[in-house]
Order: structure tokens, then C-alpha cells, then sequence
């Protein structure tokens, strides 16, 4: 496995401003001011509070490629319609949910988190207000009905929190993962539409250094697409980081069961056997009817919030680095130019996945 983070030489520059100016300071202001209006909305929210309803907090998984995004919209199947959906179908009557994150259509979440505001009342007595179910009897009962509704989301935690407790207002960062497969090879049926196939090598070294640039406090203008509602293009990029992973599903070659290898092994074996394909596009080691693996990167972007479409403006800058497009001098041209004009295209939905949504709970958090 390989992670890289390290300085290279550049190559190629754009027609931009000199490299070696430096870029004015930005105040961490203009981050909070935004971020205090929201929570200013927050509270007026909390003015509505009902004391007969027990919030919960709900963490799930999905494949996006399956829904139009993850807010409800008219006409369309969407994450938080289904969850309604289920959620009705178990208590008998309509809920409210909130999201922590919203997900644009074919984005994936291995953890989005939602809170979900249920009342149950006896279906006997409708006057008589009833104890709040167990969590684990809600993760069980709402999965029961997800999976009767196509089986591409699954609830995976559910926890109470108390009445103020909002999912997007306290969640403390967000976890993006991107992956990206290289390699002259289609894809696997398996893959499709769960990474972006690029068929050029990656540079992973050059990647690692643009990964440099972008991480940190900045104005992120470049990285910013038409539609987004905040209110400033300032944000912190706490971790922008490449690594090498095994690509997945992956399964032991005979030879990988007879030496159990580790990861580190496997990988390094496999990119041996691909150096031994010859003209004929057949690999000595490789058995007829075996798939050529990929090379498999993972871009991990960590921050308190992102703006629209930045995680993929970035991915789709970095490839451009991995690919030698572009140069780590240019990402720096890229970032002070202010502009999404100046960016490359924008990597595709399917390679993302919202991976963590992180809280911290008090003590009394938890019933």
C-alpha cells in the first residue's frame, strides 16, 4: 500500500499570476459568520420543539446510483423519501427527518446521518402517548421495510439524542472518500458506476503534492459551482490525502492463499504480474478467464463542511496532476485564480462516498 504527500518538480504552468506571490491572508471570519447564521437558524428552530416527540439519530447507508439525490423532491425516489416512506410504514403516521449532509444524485454514503422525530402513539388509544421504541427495534423495523423497497439502503446505527440535537448544526466534520480505478481495462461489472475509470497511469507522487497546496484555510472560489448556497467560499480543508488501496472486490490468487500474504504483498505482487503482459495482452501468471485487476486510489477530503461540488472539483484537479495534465504549480494558479472556471472538469458522482459524519456527544446525549 502507498500513501504520498511529498513535493516534486513541476513541469508545465499556466498563464497565471507569478508562483512565487503570495496569496492575501484570509480571516478565519468570514468561516464563522456563515457558520453562525446557520446556527442563528438553529435556534429559531428549536423554538418548535414538541416534548411528546422522541428524536433519534439514524446513520445509513445507500447506493446513490439508485436515488435523485438524497433531499426529497416531487416525481423523484429519493433517500430521504424512501426513509419517510419506511419510517411511515412502521409507526403508522408521517415523520420529520433532517439530514446531516446532502448527497447529489449517484453519490454514495457509507454514513450519512439523519435525525428522525417520531411520536408514538398507541394505535388502540390515539390520545395515549406510548414509551419511545428501543433504537435497536427501529434499526430492525425500518430495515425490514427498506428492504422490501429495492434493498439499496440499510440503516446501520440509531441512537437517541435529546429534543435539540441536529444532525447538520453539531456535526463537528465530514469524511469524503473518492476512488478512482486506472487501468486500460473496462471496468468490472462489479465496479460500475461505484468508482470513476480512468484508463491513463496515475502519478501518485504528484498527487500527493497538489494535495499539499489545496489543504488549509482558503477561499475556495475555484472549487465552488454555480448553485451554492453558502454564503462564503472560505472554508478549511483540514486533510486532502491519495492513497493505494486494493482494489474491491478482491479475492486471494492461489498463489496469495498458499503464502498469505499481507496487503502490502498482494499489491506489490500484482503490479509484478502486470509487468509481465506481453503483446498478446496475456499475462504468464494469469489463468484464461481471469480479469485483470486495477490500480485503485482513494482521495480522502476531511473538513467541518464543504462547498457544492468541491470534493469533486478537487478530485477532478487532482487527476489532472495524476495524469500529467496539469502540474502542482498549476493547482496554485488554479486556487488564487479564484474562478471555477479555471478548474478541470469536475470528476463524476460515481466515484464518491459520503464515509463520516462526526459528532461529539455529551453524557446526557444518550437515554
Amino acid at each position: 500500500m502507498q500513501e504520498f504527500q511529498v513535493p516534486i518538480q513541476t513541469k508545465r504552468t499556466l498563464d497565471s499570476p507569478a508562483h512565487n506571490s503570495k496569496a492575501p491572508k484570509i480571516s478565519k471570519s468570514q468561516e464563522e459568520e456563515d457558520e453562525g447564521e446557520e446556527e442563528a437558524e438553529y435556534c429559531r428552530e428549536k423554538m418548535t420543539e414538541n416534548p411528546r416527540v422522541q428524536r433519534y439519530l439514524v446513520a445509513l447507508e445507500y447506493i446513490g446510483t439508485r436515488f435523485s439525490g438524497s433531499q426529497k423532491q416531487p416525481n423523484c425516489r429519493t433517500v430521504m423519501g424512501a426513509l419517510e416512506e419506511a419510517f411511515h410504514k412502521f409507526i403508522g403516521q408521517p415523520v420529520s427527518i433532517a439530514f446531516s449532509s446532502r448527497t447529489d444524485a449517484g453519490v454514495h454514503a457509507l454514513s450519512n446521518v439523519c435525525h428522525v422525530d417520531v411520536e408514538r402513539i398507541s394505535k388502540r388509544k390515539p390520545n395515549e402517548l406510548l414509551p419511545p421504541h428501543e433504537p435497536g427495534v427501529v434499526k430492525r423495523a425500518v430495515n425490514h421495510f427498506l428492504q422490501k423497497d429495492g434493498g439499496d439502503m440499510m440503516v446501520i446505527d440509531v441512537r437517541f439524542v435529546p429534543p435539540d440535537f441536529h444532525a447538520r448544526f453539531m456535526a463537528q466534520e465530514r469524511t469524503y472518500f473518492y476512488r478512482l480505478l486506472s487501468s486500460p481495462e473496462p471496468l468490472s461489472t462489479f465496479e460500475k458506476e461505484r468508482a470513476w475509470h480512468v484508463p491513463e497511469d496515475l502519478d501518485i507522487h504528484a498527487m500527493g503534492a497538489a494535495c499539499g497546496v489545496l489543504v488549509g484555510h482558503h477561499d475556495f472560489s475555484s472549487f465552488r459551482a454555480a448553485g451554492c448556497q453558502a454564503k462564503s467560499p472560505v472554508k478549511t480543508l483540514d486533510e486532502l490525502h491519495v492513497s493505494e488501496v486494493l482494489p474491491s472486490p478482491n479475492f486471494p490468487t492461489a498463489f496469495e492463499r498458499t503464502h498469505n500474504n499481507t496487503i502490502e504483498e498482494t499489491n506489490a505482487s500484482k503490479r509484478d504480474a502486470a509487468d509481465e503482459e506481453d503483446l498478446n495482452g496475456s499475462r504468464k501468471c494469469r489463468q484464461f478467464g481471469q480479469r485483470r485487476t486495477h490500480q485503485c486510489y482513494v482521495i480522502t477530503a476531511r473538513a467541518r463542511s464543504f462547498l457544492y461540488h468541491q470534493v469533486r472539483l478537487l478530485v477532478g484537479v487532482l487527476k489532472a496532476v495524476g495524469s500529467g495534465v496539469l502540474t502542482v504549480a498549476d493547482v496554485k494558479c488554479i486556487l488564487e485564480a479564484k474562478d471555477v472556471t479555471a478548474a478541470s472538469p469536475m470528476a463524476p458522482a460515481s466515484g464518491l462516498y459520503l464515509g463520516i459524519v462526526k459528532y461529539n456527544f455529551d453524557s446526557d446525549a444518550e437515554r
